[in-house]
């Protein structure tokens, strides 16, 4: 024994544990998990649920994964979600009461929901559970696969005591088939369907399927206890031909005829080009009836739409319709991905080598002796014949836009260039009263102040007008090219009004506005340049003698916005490279080679006046006050009794965005070590020192407290002390900041020279900046163009889509505005907003014109808007609007109603277009309501062609059918049992739940 004991083969021998699960049962188990997790325990009886309360109440969604060996089941529970009413989870629900899902299977409140899932339309059950294969698994088909999956649910709901129902899906997902069972005290429901391809012809109607009831709930009671029946037919219409879809497409002739001031290119197109409704899904409804009360067999049918007591209507909308303005942003926004340039999209050919031969041409004329007209040589005019040349050399068939669109485009870009430019003084007089001719009370709207929002132009500017016509000629005249050709007419345009001194038509005067888009900007900044480069030029032809000179200078000063208040605001501060008040400063000035170009000195007189003015600096003889605005009030300078005089000072540089950006980074690195700052300080003061040379000059022989007391009053303490005599007298001082040892005001007041502002160096030097700006604008690329265009395209379509809800009065669009309005405020407020999130706004505004549309279409159709309506408008305004919100739409009075009698008519007219050729249907007679006459299934034509009937057949019937009996026994308890048919012309299914009593059978 000890020996066979130690033989190592005896010791290793196969333990069998009869103890270890298999995989089925693990499955199991893992269901009966799931449902105590989600405690779905016992019966949680509860009210039968309201009218219509399994479309208008929330369902609830939740799922779990579970195996079954290596193959993957997804777990979910659909519920109602109901508030629970106080009180009623005290009640103990009866001992031996019937699961909820038992109850709902004869409840009538909720039969053919619009919007539910296929399990609650077709069983009524307000809560269950579906156990179905993942996502990437086979679908389970075989039956032994089948069975088993059905006895593991029952086995798991009679371990838990579940009596929620649960299912299987089975066979290919897309023929929804799912089998299941509900378990309760002593009774159960099994759930069964059936699913073929064609309606089998003897259960054709309701006599058959009757039959297939009564004989698989087999009850043994002799005068069966009536049958409940419910029946839905659901018409199509498709054909909505006789109702013309309203949309009219814009006139584009109309559009570019030139008429004067091109009033349509600034209209947006709005609508839907095909119609974006497809069909009219008609429902006619008998909710109670009985056996016995209608007949519908093979041969005969009571079921008259006509005669059904409830109509319910639904329409089918078309996927994504074409819609204009939807296209047009489309359209528009494909432009900001391309890369080409303005030169490589319209060819640069010969045009620029004989453009500059004629250039090198007109400067050598300069020198030769010949008496040449000036006009000939200006800038523009080279500007005007490049403009014919670039013409002339493109090929007709080349040019993108035809001289036509192009002129009508310009005429309604620059209205002012219809005044006739001859009387100069009259057109400018006409044309700044256009500039600022925006209506006071419009002004005020929140549809006018949403360019603040969306960083864009206001709507009756030049910017907002030009987005508009790039839009059109992008989508109508030739894409990329035409936009091409359209900006490099936009810019030669500019450089001749800058060149010829007329102002830029539609931009608000002032300062470039940073609530605005950068484009819109730098045309603003263009108009500034002009509006200064005018002043100068008036300036110079006024000073023509000592006191005309004097008072015109007032005048245009006077005129000049701004001179005393804001002299400290932000647009003060001016690039440190741009600006070289006087000499001392010229260390950090690297424009100093162009103090002779930049001066504004009007004629040899004041270039004496100045050298003899920078003589007296010394101060040996007090200098002659020049460049005075007015006294300041009763003030005089503290030295003398002099009255202080405000002097005319420079206007600080107004500044675009992206010149305030590159100013901040130039200071921020200057860092923060003392020589930094200094140089910061200085960079800064540049407007600060233009004005003290000008106080300087106006007021001869002051010292800098007088500058103070004028410039920054606060920085002036004065206070009542009293002299040797006794007597009270208020002395002034300097405030503490201003007696910093190396302060920036003194430091500056020493180096100031006593210059009035026509005689300084510019603080704001307009040629310069504007060339920079029509730089600025040639090297812009159709994409850039369109990037900074985009906004005032947004808001475009905004305010189109606004005005178009006002006419339909829509609550849902109304709010989806909105959204699509703040959505993209926040997305442009950024300096470089994301493209692919803009792309999600236009598709909002796309999906806001298609309910427009629908909208329309629906008020077409339904007539809408006749006279011939009367009283019953009212009603079919509100089921139009109904019908766009909500999935199924209940018709008042059903087929008698006012709306009922309008789908009648469509279908007929329909039916009779179908039946007939256009022609012969021309003739016929008007069709008397024949009330006899109906769609049923089996309605054919009579012989002969005499009569056709007012519908077509439904293309879908549901039949429920729903009944109370003791089964298998006589003496079991009497419980629901439902059948639900659904018959298609290519689908038939069955599905029904039979209950039967568990204890007594």
């Amino acid at each position: 024994m000890m020996a066979a004991d130690s033989d190592p083969e005896s010791e290793v021998f196969e333990i069998t544990d009869f103890t270890t699960a298999s995989e089925w049962e693990r499955f199991v188990s893992r269901v009966e998990e799931v449902l105590n997790d989600w405690k779905l325990i016992g019966n949680n009886s509860s009210k039968p649920p309201e009218k219509g309360e399994y479309t208008s109440g929330t369902w609830e969604e939740k799922t779990q994964d579970i195996n079954f060996a290596d193959f993957k089941f997804s777990v979910t529970h659909h519920c109602l979600k109901q508030e629970s009413e106080e009180g009623e989870g005290k009640e103990e629900p009866e001992e031996d009461a019937f699961p909820t899902a038992m109850q709902d299977l004869l409840c009538m409140n909720n039969d053919f929901p619009p919007r539910a899932h296929c399990l609650v339309r077709w069983y009524g059950m307000r809560e269950f559970v579906v156990i179905s294969p993942g996502a990437n698994c086979e679908a389970v088909i075989s039956e032994s696969k089948c069975n088993l999956l059905l006895s593991s649910i029952s086995i798991s709901l009679a371990n838990t005591g579940c009596q929620v129902p649960m299912f299987v899906q089975i066979q290919q997902k897309w023929r929804r088939m799912y089998h299941g069972e509900c378990q309760g005290l002593g009774v159960r429901t099994d759930f069964e369907m059936v699913h073929l391809r064609k309606v089998p012809s003897q259960y054709n109607h309701l006599s058959g399927l009757l039959d297939i009831f009564k004989s698989k709930i087999g009850c043994p009671l002799t005068p069966l206890p009536p049958i409940n029946i419910a029946i839905r037919f659901t018409y199509v219409l498709q054909d909505w031909q006789q109702y013309s879809w309203p949309q009219q497409p814009p006139d584009f002739d109309a559009l570019l005829g030139g008429e004067v001031g091109g009033v349509e290119f600034g209209k947006l197109p709005f609508g839907a080009c095909e119609d974006p409704i497809s069909e009219l899904h008609l429902a006619t409804t008998w909710p109670h009836l009985t056996e016995g009360i209608v007949v519908d067999n093979d041969v005969y049918s009571d079921l008259d739409p006509l005669q059904a007591p409830h109509w319910s209507v639904r329409v089918r909308k078309a996927d994504n319709p074409t819609c204009l303005l939807g296209d047009f942003l489309t359209e528009f926004f494909k432009l900001c991905s391309k890369k080409e340039s303005t030169e490589e999209i319209l060819g640069r050919g010969p045009v620029e080598e004989e453009g500059k031969d004629d250039i090198s041409h007109a400067l050598s004329k300069l020198t030769e002796p010949t008496a040449v007209p000036i006009p000939k040589l200006s800038v523009s005019n080279m500007v005007h014949s490049a403009r014919k040349r670039i013409r002339r050399h493109r090929r007709v068939d080349e040019s993108p836009l035809s001289n036509d669109v192009l002129n009508s485009i310009l005429l309604y870009l620059f209205p002012d260039a219809a005044i006739d430019k001859s009387s100069s003084e009259n057109s400018e007089s006409k044309a700044s009263q256009l500039n600022t001719d925006g209506k006071p009370e419009e002004k005020e709207s929140d549809d006018y102040n949403l360019y603040n929002q969306l960083k864009s132009a206001p709507s009756d500017s030049l910017t907002y007008r030009l987005a508009l016509c790039v839009c059109l000629v992008n989508f109508y005249h030739g894409g990329v090219r035409a936009v091409a050709h359209l900006w490099q007419e936009f810019v030669l345009e500019m450089r001749y009004r800058w060149e010829n001194n007329y102002l830029v038509y539609g931009l608000a005067s002032g300062p470039p506005d940073l609530r605005c888009c950068l484009l819109h900007q730098k045309l603003q900044m263009l108009n500034c340049c002009i509006e200064r480069k005018r002043a100068r030029d008036d300036g110079r032809k006024m000073a023509e003698g000592g006191k005309e000179r004097e008072r015109g200078r007032e005048r245009k000063v006077s005129g000049a916005t701004g001179t005393e208040n804001g002299r400290l605001g932000p647009e003060s501060a001016e690039m440190g490279r741009e600006v070289s008040p006087g000499k001392s400063w010229d260390s950090w000035s690297d424009s100093e080679g162009e103090d002779e170009f930049f001066e504004c000195l009007s004629d040899t007189e004041e270039m004496k006046e100045a050298g003899s003015t920078d003589g007296e600096k010394g101060g040996a003889k007090v200098a002659k006050p020049d460049g005075r605005l007015h006294p300041h009030g009763k003030l005089t300078l503290l030295n003398s009794q002099e009255p202080l005089y405000i002097p005319v000072t420079q206007e600080p540089a107004p500044m675009t965005e992206d010149l305030l950006e590159e100013q901040s980074e130039v200071l921020a690195k200057l860092g923060t070590s003392a020589e930094g700052a200094h140089l910061r300080a200085r960079m800064q003061s540049a407007c600060l020192l233009s004005d003290m040379e000008s106080f300087k000059a106006a007021n001869p022989g002051c010292t800098l407290e007088d500058f103070v007391r004028w410039y920054s009053p606060r920085d002036y303490v004065e206070e009542e002390v009293v002299d040797e005599n006794g007597d009270t007298v208020v002395r002034g001082d300097l405030s503490a900041r201003m007696k910093i040892p190396g302060n920036m005001w003194m430091e500056a007041w020493a180096t100031a020279k006593t210059t009035p502002a026509r005689r300084q160096r510019r603080l704001f030097d307009d040629t310069k900046e504007a060339e920079k700006v029509l730089h600025y604008l040639a090297v812009q690329k159709p994409a850039d163009l369109t990037r900074h265009l985009l906004p005032c395209i947004l808001h475009a379509a905004i305010l189109k889509e606004k005005e178009e809800e006002s006419v339909e009065d829509i609550l849902s669009v109304r709010k989806a505005i909105q959204q699509a309005t703040s959505h993209a405020s926040k997305l442009l407020r950024h300096p470089s907003p994301d493209y692919k999130k803009l792309e999600d706004v236009i598709t909002q505004l796309i999906a806001v014109e298609t309910v427009i549309a629908r909208s329309r279409s629906l008020k077409a159709k339904f007539g809408i808007g006749k006279a011939e309506q009367g009283d019953n408008a009212e009603d079919l305004e509100r089921f139009v609007s109904s019908l766009l919100e909500e999935p199924e739409v209940s018709v008042i009075g059903a087929g008698r109603g006012p709306a009922g009698s309008i789908i009648h008519k469509l279908f007929v007219s329909a039916q009779r277009l179908a039946d007939y050729s256009s022609d012969e249907a021309a003739l016929l007679a008007p069709l008397d309501e024949d009330t006899g006459r109906g769609g049923g299934a089996d309605d054919k034509k009579p012989m002969g062609g005499a009569s056709v009937p007012d519908f077509p057949p439904p293309a879908g019937r549901e039949i429920l059918l729903r009944t109370c009996v003791p089964r298998p026994a006589p003496y079991s308890k009497a419980l629901p049992q439902r059948l639900f048919c659904v018959l298609m012309r290519e689908d038939f299914r069955l599905a029904g739940a039979f209950s039967s009593d568990t204890s007594f059978f």
